[in-house]
């Protein structure tokens, strides 16, 4: 039986993959930092919840050992993140950036990467079908934002895709240095959740599929990629 850890999964994306993936046959603990929040999300899909806060040292380690405690982890999703908007929805420019802003969501979207990747690991490199999936976003290819061609050159916040792209290094030197883990990077396009102001153009389910299926990635599958539904991403 595969084990699957998901991040931020009381909701949008990470409860909807909890949900494909239980019904593709793995044990799914969601986490979250609410508790209440986090034992309905996984009472209603069938998973197991456990507490973590990304952002905080103690809670991730605590949640590496009640997992590692349980039997181990096989495959890592880290979903949790943060999009900063502005009163009324608008997005941020720069001239409405700040370092605070910069920082906690670097800190989020980033940063906690780091954290919980390393936390893991140990399990990770026990497990025979060990992956990695790090959700970036279609805002992490520096291509796009700077060609007026392109459908990302409007969006003018810089904390948001400086994080996504933060995150494609992570998973670029991470899946170089664990060739027995599949790390990869995925986009899963616009979709319509809390992050974005239930403004985006697809469903959940649509939303989910890439990350689904880049979590059951078998050990001679790909690694060290960025990936969309319709395929390879530019970095």
């Amino acid at each position: 039986m595969t084990t699957t850890l998901i991040t931020g999964a009381n909701k949008g994306l990470g409860k909807e993959t909890a949900k494909q993936l239980i019904a593709a046959g793995h044990t799914v603990y969601l986490g979250a930092r609410d508790e209440t929040k986090g034992r309905a999300a996984a009472q209603d899909v069938g998973g197991r919840f456990v507490q973590i806060d990304v952002t905080d040292d103690a809670s991730v380690r605590a949640a590496a050992a009640t997992i590692e405690s349980e039997g181990g982890l096989d495959v890592l999703v880290n979903n949790a993140g943060i999009e900063p908007r502005l009163a009324g929805n608008a997005i941020p420019t720069p001239a409405d950036t700040t370092v605070d802003e910069m920082r906690e969501t670097f800190e989020t979207n980033a940063f906690s990467m780091v954290r919980t990747i390393g936390a893991f690991l140990p399990q990770l490199q026990r497990s025979t079908e060990a992956v990695i999936v790090n959700l970036a976003s279609g805002l992490a290819t520096l291509s796009g934002l700077s060609d007026p061609e392109s459908f990302t050159h409007f969006y003018p916040a810089v904390s948001y895709p400086a994080s996504k792209a933060t995150v494609n290094v992570i998973t670029i030197q991470y899946a170089k240095a664990f060739p027995g883990i599949r790390i990869n990077s995925v986009e899963p396009g616009f979709t319509n959740t809390d992050l974005n102001g239930r403004t985006g153009t697809q469903t959940v389910e649509e939303g989910a599929a890439i990350i689904v299926k880049m979590a059951q990635v078998r050990p001679d599958g790909p690694t060290g990629t960025f990936v969309s539904a319709q395929g390879p991403m530019q970095w």
